[in-house]
């Protein structure tokens, strides 16, 4: 049996959370096209986690995944692209959900990816849209949260707003 190692650059200055024993992990993934603007995908409207908000490529952290193991297997599921580097570590995030999953703690990177990104491969069943978000359209992201939902637009505006402006 072959073991299979991720084929991706992680740059030297990257923090990689250790998840303790009983913790609950999730990763997200802020992928940015040539331009420096940001993919998100609208959850389809009955998701019970955020129906119908705009959410960055994630998921849970598995039994036996590393954090960045994770990371590389949901770019791959949620789009087809292929997690090419890890840029820099956006900061950890602890929330809970109206789901009944409890307390997560959740890892967000910048990252570069190969593949087309003019077609994802969205996962249809649990995704309506994908859309880029660059500087001037951030307040799209807010569609359909209420004040403290803001988690995806803060962490993706942090992100595309610290690149050079290119106008």
């Amino acid at each position: 049996m072959s073991v299979h190692k991720p084929s991706f650059i992680v740059d030297a200055d990257v923090e990689v959370p250790v998840p303790a024993p009983g913790e609950v992990w999730t990763v997200g993934a802020v992928i940015l096209d040539r331009d420096g603007a940001a993919f998100a995908q609208k959850r389809s409207a009955d998701r019970r986690l955020f129906p119908d908000a705009w959410d960055i490529v994630g998921g849970h952290v598995e039994a036996g995944e590393t954090i960045l193991e994770a990371l590389a297997r949901e770019v791959e599921e949620e789009t087809g692209w292929r997690l090419r580097r890890v840029m820099r570590f956006l900061g950890t995030t602890t929330w809970t959900g109206d789901d009944g999953g409890g307390l997560r703690h959740e890892a967000d990177y910048l990252v570069a990816v190969d593949g087309d990104l003019d077609a994802p491969e969205l996962e249809w069943t649990k995704h309506s849209a994908y859309g880029w978000f660059g500087r001037d359209d951030l307040v799209r992201l807010k569609e359909n949260l209420g004040p403290g939902e803001f988690l995806i637009h803060d962490l993706i505006a942090r992100a595309v707003m610290a690149l050079p402006d290119k106008s």
